[in-house]
């Protein structure tokens, strides 16, 4: 099996390596672009390839977009930390859309799957991938997945709950982590930033960069800021500039433009 890994977040595409190894060490792992233009690039290079593994966001845009630049007719498992993809990653030949964090297990079934089309492919000497996905099925895995409503905090000798639809933000400072809440409250929680990212809901909440995961409804204003970044303005009085970092502007566009 060749394969060849869509991916702009290193430790994602070294994880998904390792996984691949480890399902079947004869996997050859043909290289790895970080952006449409670069997959666009090599794709329209190299054929001789068994399966995509592409991540749907990236830096440059969706991939999506490769699709618009280059005849694609090769199986693709796409990875995402979002769910509103699945209906258009069908369309694109997914054979399965995986959801961030990606585990071994869900990969390995998603290579499964990859084997039995293969297979009955070769059977029917022709590509119907209509009849071997069942998009339902997909779609509503993917609407059962549930997201963190409430965090305990810690103030004083009181234990609280608060719950995510009154907190405007999450941000990092030194080895901490903070909620804000709609009052203005700042209170720490357990947690790190890259663990919020993936228990909160991806429609309400973004990580706008390194520091800050910022909740829809919190935002005032965007400001176009100095080398193509964004500014946000939060409705609450907040002492911190919030700065988009320039990786993350484009896909904070797609979220912030919604469905």
């Amino acid at each position: 099996m060749k394969v060849f890994i869509i991916e702009d977040e290193i430790p994602a595409a070294e994880k998904i390596q390792r996984y691949l190894k480890r399902y079947d060490e004869n996997i050859e792992i043909l290289g790895q672009a970080m952006s449409v233009k670069q997959a666009i690039s090599w794709l329209d290079e190299n054929h001789d390839v068994d399966l995509l593994l592409m991540d749907i966001q990236l830096t440059d845009g969706l991939s999506f977009d490769i699709f618009k630049s280059v005849k694609i007719d090769i199986p693709v498992i796409f990875t995402t930390a979002y769910n509103e993809y699945a209906i258009e990653a069908f369309k694109a030949n997914g054979i399965d859309y995986l959801l961030k964090p990606v585990t071994f297990d869900a990969l390995s079934e998603s290579l499964d799957k990859f084997k039995n089309l293969k297979n009955r492919l070769s059977e029917q000497g022709k590509v119907e991938t209509e009849s071997v996905i069942d998009l339902q099925a997909a779609l509503q895995m993917l609407s059962k997945r549930e997201y963190k409503t409430r965090f305990m905090v810690k103030i004083g000798e009181h234990i609280r709950s608060v719950t995510t639809d009154t907190i405007h933000l999450f941000y990092a400072e030194g080895r901490n982590a903070y909620i804000v809440t709609e009052e203005g409250k700042r209170l720490i929680i357990d947690y790190k930033l890259e663990t919020l990212e993936e228990m909160l809901d991806p429609k309400k909440f973004f990580r706008v960069n390194r520091s800050y995961i910022i909740e829809i409804n919190a935002i005032k204003d965007v400001l176009v800021y100095s080398n193509s970044r964004l500014k946000i303005i939060l409705h609450l009085n907040f002492d911190r500039e919030i700065i988009v970092s320039r990786e993350k502007v484009n896909a904070f566009k797609t979220w912030f433009d919604g469905e």
